[in-house]
């Protein structure tokens, strides 16, 4: 927890209850080049250890070459149909001027800014607010493997131990 606010109603201030808090975390992510990489039970996973109870969760991906979305995890032909869309919108080639990265450059660039770099997630109860068969990803962009960054920041309430 990078912060505690005043206490959120119901709590006695006793040891227990809830308090309204804040807590950040970076996430890193391996990509395997291009296509979709499932962080959900990453990002899960953090909310229960900081014991997020009722608030917003933010994720940030710091890079202009990768990107997020919330989507379909059942069926992985939705993906695969997706990347085809994403290739087709940005194809490689296509003389763009930017290029000093290779040709996978500026594509990537383009179908990050049609994508997302943020998400906002309703965490209630303790879970993410995620619909039955979504999924969070990070989108790579680029041809081959790379490190990603994903920043988490929960505000809140969050539940605190008994003394």
């Amino acid at each position: 927890m990078t912060d505690k606010l005043p206490s959120a109603p119901g709590d006695d201030g006793a040891g227990g209850g809830r308090v309204f808090a804040q807590a950040n975390h970076a996430l890193q992510v391996r990509t395997a080049g291009p296509g979709f990489t499932e962080i959900t039970e990453k990002v899960r996973g953090w909310i229960d250890e900081i014991g997020a109870q009722d608030g917003l969760l933010t994720l940030f991906i710091a890079h202009t070459s990768a990107s997020l979305t919330i989507q379909e995890n059942a069926d992985p032909d939705v993906r695969h149909d997706l990347q085809q869309a994403l290739n087709s919108l940005a194809p490689e080639g296509a003389g763009y001027r930017h290029s000093s990265e290779g040709p996978d450059d500026m594509p990537a660039h383009i179908k990050a800014m049609f994508t997302s770099v943020s998400l906002s997630i309703p965490v209630i109860d303790g879970r993410t607010a995620l619909g039955t068969w979504q999924g969070i990803y990070v989108i790579e962009h680029r041809t081959r493997a790379h490190a990603r960054k994903v920043e988490l920041h929960f505000i809140g309430t969050r539940q605190t131990s008994a003394a």
